[in-house]
């Protein structure tokens, strides 16, 4: 596989190799394109043939890339083309004998006449002039004729000078190693900004905290103070680039023009520029008027939310669950009706490429948003129903716990084993929700658990056997009172459902407090040698499935080894 030779040469090597090839074209290629013209320049062709009809702007006479005059009225017959072939004509002569090259103009009646080195160029009259006085502007326009002529015909005699394309050549030369230096500097500058940048910024960020604004967004600061200064490089780089452009096509004379309309071509892109910017300032006014009174719309409407939220202020119309959402909502509308009122002020609002911008935004957002939405729909749906609350015990499918988070996408469920889940909006949405903490008071929950006991036990006394075990676990309410309900009589024993509150002394997790309840529920039973038939009853044992109390908590044997492990 072959390599570029980037790869093969040093950086600063191939750099000035490149440099060096830029100046070899420049020199080389330049002054031969001057002198593939003639030995004297030859101009250009006429614009268009005779007969062909005058364009709007007239029939073009062009000399060494420039126009010198352009014609437009029927002189004596003949058309502005005819006059345009003939002028041509005339001036290959006149700069083919090599005179010295003198311009001269003569009145002849309502007519101007051009000459060079004596020679009968063309005639200027009234009706070649644009606009409606052309007769009055004669003088004028065959003053700015005569000097552009001038100049063509200086260019064209210097285009044949070897002593003057020697000259250009060095002073083009001497221009490309003052660009390459100015180049190596601009780097070197940028190199050494930033070294100190990145040096002032890291010592920032190793201070202790605390510190000013800077410090704390040390790191933000650094990544734009580097993308300005690479911005800065690289604007530097395009204006030493076009000022040793220009300077190079200015030296030799088939090129001076393009040089010349380099540097108006920057200047008018500036000059557009500025009046752009100047031109967009009244419109930015108003968008930036606009979002400021969104802004303190939004920033009441959030302060009176708040308070709703809060319990601060009550409304009728407004619950303080749904004040949240609402919040967000109402602020994310007023947002939306600032953006549709000024757009039409924001600058290209009107142009084609910006209306086609926004329809295809539009388009991609309603294609590829469709899953955000329904998700969306369903957490407004959850808020305004009112079904989940903050802090409320629920089971929504197989998850069980604590609801934390009921936001727009996702409700988060913090449960009793050290978990939090992630429920997307939609799935809540689709699912039945048990909750245990909507029919109690003062942030309660509901606890409930299931035994099933043989038919040989009297049910009035595993009814007993299960109050007093909620008697026993502590944090559960004693208003309203634990009871026990049977909940089937299958074909080998009888489930019993045990119900109760649990009241503010009860742990937080309603696991680790229902894994109370449980615990106590077996030692009531064993005390009173009765058997726990769950979860299946398939035939009554030999012995009695119970732990007496003297068993519940045994010493742990520890058996040690002199021996050393192997």
């Amino acid at each position: 596989m072959s390599l570029p030779l980037s790869a093969c040469l040093p950086y600063p090597l191939f750099n000035r190799m490149l440099w060096a090839t830029t100046l070899v074209l420049a020199c080389w290629l330049l002054p031969r394109a001057a002198l593939a013209q003639g030995d004297i320049g030859a101009p250009a062709t006429a614009a268009a043939r005779p007969g062909t009809a005058a364009p709007a702007d007239g029939v073009p006479l062009m000399l060494n890339q420039r126009r010198i005059v352009s014609f437009r009225a029927t002189l004596l017959g003949d058309s502005p083309a005819e006059r345009a072939v003939m002028a041509q004509a005339a001036l290959e002569d006149a700069l083919t004998r090599g005179g010295p090259g003198v311009v001269s103009r003569v009145s002849a009646g309502e007519a101007v006449r051009f000459q060079l080195d004596g020679s009968t160029l063309f005639y200027l009259v009234g009706d070649d002039i644009a606009g409606p006085r052309g007769n009055a502007m004669l003088e004028a326009a065959s003053r700015k004729v005569e000097a552009r002529l001038a100049v063509a015909v200086h260019e064209a005699h210097e285009a044949a000078d070897p002593r003057r394309l020697a000259v250009a050549t060095a002073l083009s030369a001497l221009a490309t190693l003052l660009a390459y230096g100015v180049w190596r500097l601009l780097r070197m500058a940028r190199r050494a900004a930033r070294q100190r940048l990145d040096t002032r910024l890291q010592a920032l960020q190793q201070q202790p905290a605390g510190g000013s604004v800077l410090q704390a967004y040390a790191g933000h600061a650094q990544s734009g103070a580097r993308w300005a200064l690479n911005a800065l490089t690289w604007l530097s780089l395009v204006l030493l680039a076009d000022v040793w452009i220009t300077f190079v096509l200015r030296q030799y004379a088939y090129s001076r023009p393009w040089g010349e309309r380099s540097t108006a071509w920057l200047f008018d892109l500036a000059e557009r520029f500025a009046l752009g910017i100047a031109g967009a300032l009244p419109g930015l006014l108003t968008a930036a008027l606009i979002f400021l009174i969104a802004r303190l719309l939004a920033r009441a409407n959030g302060a009176f939310m708040q308070r709703v939220e809060s319990g601060e202020l009550q409304v009728s119309w407004l619950d303080k669950d749904i004040a949240a959402p609402t919040r967000r909502l109402s602020n994310f509308v007023i947002g939306l009706f600032a953006l549709a009122v000024a757009y039409p002020y924001l600058p290209g609002a009107d142009s084609e490429s910006f209306k086609g911008v926004t329809v295809l935004a539009g388009l991609m957002l309603s294609l590829g948003a469709s899953g955000v939405v329904g998700q969306a729909m369903s957490g407004l749906s959850l808020m305004y129903a009112r079904v989940l609350r903050v802090g409320e015990y629920v089971r929504i499918g197989e998850v069980e716990g604590t609801v934390s988070t009921v936001g727009l996408f996702a409700t988060k469920v913090h449960t009793g084993m050290g978990e939090e889940v992630s429920l997307p909006s939609s799935v809540v949405f689709g699912q039945p929700i048990r909750n245990f903490s909507r029919l109690v008071q003062d942030g309660q929950f509901v606890l409930h658990t299931s035994v099933t006991i043989g038919y040989a036990t009297p049910w009035r006394l595993v009814q007993a056997m299960l109050l007093e075990a909620a008697r026993r676990t502590p944090g559960l309410a004693d208003d309203p009172p634990p009871y026990v309900v049977q909940t089937a009589l299958s074909d080998f024993y009888v489930e019993y459902r045990l119900c109760a509150q649990a009241n503010r002394s009860a742990p937080r997790r309603r696991a680790e407090a229902l894994g109370r309840l449980m615990g106590n529920i077996q030692d009531v039973f064993n005390e009173n040698g009765v058997q726990i038939m769950s979860p299946h009853y398939r035939s009554d044992p030999a012995e009695p499935q119970v732990v007496p109390p003297d068993q519940w908590s045994p010493d742990l044997a520890v058996q040690r080894h002199d021996n050393p492990r192997p």
